[in-house]
Order: structure tokens, then sequence, then C-alpha cells
């Protein structure tokens, strides 16, 4: 279990652009109680995406590229409330939100590892006890086994306060903060995003240098022949 330091996060330590933020909330801890079991989860891979008209260059991978909707609606509310989207009709996916009110923004939660409540995230994600190390290691490891292993479901607990910690149709999450940003951080393309947004012209994942749980990288539809016609290799410029 991590022993840095945390602060429960407010709302001004998010105000700024996600990809500014992004990197802070690596080391963090996302705590959640569902069905009265809490899971506490260290982040180590995030990504951030930007809104329609949100930072200084237009972000093509974003769920709010053309504006706001219904279902990335939680994306243009005050920061520190949790955007949970479902991917592919199956996984609920968590990002925080960050950025001012009234402008998109999320930092998509990729990985982390759970530091309390390893039996409970277990049990949320199917896995059989008692738990190796490579299970242990697996149970948030990637957006969809994250979203499980935390007990956030879409869209049951779309916009809940990760600030205050107030309950929302039976959960609770609160987001604690390292007191002193992560050192080690790596930065790269976004991973599985189609397109020019999920190569090195976007370098806005970013995840803890050497950390088991950080997810494997794979290319987005079409985002690995954008890379070599802009004269990039592996995702990184030549």
């Amino acid at each position: 279990m991590t022993t840095d330091a945390l602060h429960r996060a407010t709302r001004a330590e998010l105000s700024g652009l996600p990809v500014h933020v992004a990197p802070l909330l690596l080391g963090a801890e996302l705590r959640t109680v569902v069905a009265g079991s809490e899971v506490r989860l260290r982040l180590t891979e995030v990504e951030a995406y930007h809104g329609q008209g949100t930072g200084p260059e237009a972000d093509p991978g974003s769920h709010a590229r053309m504006g706001r909707t219904a279902r990335n609606a939680t994306m243009w509310g005050e920061a520190g409330h949790l955007y949970v989207y479902l991917s592919h009709g199956i996984h609920s996916c968590v990002n925080v939100v960050s950025g001012p009110e009234g402008q998109a923004g999320g930092i998509l939660l990729r990985a982390g590892e759970v530091v309390a409540g390893a039996d409970a995230a277990a049990v949320r994600r199917r896995a059989a006890l008692p738990l190796t190390a490579t299970t242990l290691r697996d149970l948030a490891r990637g957006p969809g086994r994250f979203g499980q292993a935390a007990g956030l479901r879409h869209p049951l607990h779309d916009g809940i306060d990760a600030i205050t910690g107030a309950e929302h149709e039976g959960a609770r999450a609160e987001l604690w903060l390292r007191d002193d940003p992560v050192e080690d951080v790596a930065t790269g393309p976004r991973v599985g995003v189609a397109g020019i947004a999920g190569t090195a012209a976007f370098p806005w994942r970013f995840w803890i240098a050497g950390d088991p749980t950080v997810s494997p990288f794979r290319w987005g539809r079409g985002a690995q022949a954008e890379s070599l016609h802009t004269g990039e290799v592996g995702g990184v410029p030549r």
C-alpha cells in the first residue's frame, strides 16, 4: 500500500485544462464506497480530453468535440464530478471532470493499483479468490477494469461528486491527491483513439513510468497510418 501523503482534492486544484491537470492525478487515490464496500485505487495511468472550444487546439478524440450532448453533459459541469460513460456498450469508464464550469474537459482514469479493498474489487471483477500476484496487478489495469473495480456504473453513477463525497445512487466517491506530485511521469499518445487524435500530435496519456499496472499501448483505427504519414514511428516523433 502506498504511504505517500495525500489530501482531499479541491475544485480549485482541478480547475485547469485537463492536459495540465492530468499528470497531477498520478499517484492520487480514488476512494469509492458502493453497497457498503470500500475500494481505494491509486491512479497510475490517465488520459486528458478537451471539449469543443476548450484549450488552444481542437481535440478530435473527445466525446465533447462536437459540443454538448445528453451523453457528455457531465463534462461541461463543475470540476470534480465524475463523468461515467459506457464503452462498447459494456464497460463503464470513469473520468474526472476538470476545467472551468461551462468548458468541457475530462481525464480518463485508465489504470490503477488496488491499495485497499482488494477482495471487494475482486468480487466486482468476478476474479477468483485468493488473488494471485498477476490477478491483483490486473484488477484495475485498463479503463473498463478500473470502472468495475471502483464499482461505478453508467448511467447510475454518472455525475457523482468526488469532492464533497456526497452519496449518489447508493455510492460515494472521494478523490485524494498527493501532496507532492509524482516525478517519474511518462507521456505519449492516447490508447485506442482513432486517427490523428491517437498519435503523438496529442501526447495526452500520462503514466507512472515502470508501474506494472499501466495498460499496454495499442493503436486506434487509422492512428498508426496517420502517425507514419506525419513522420512518426511507434507513436513518437522520429
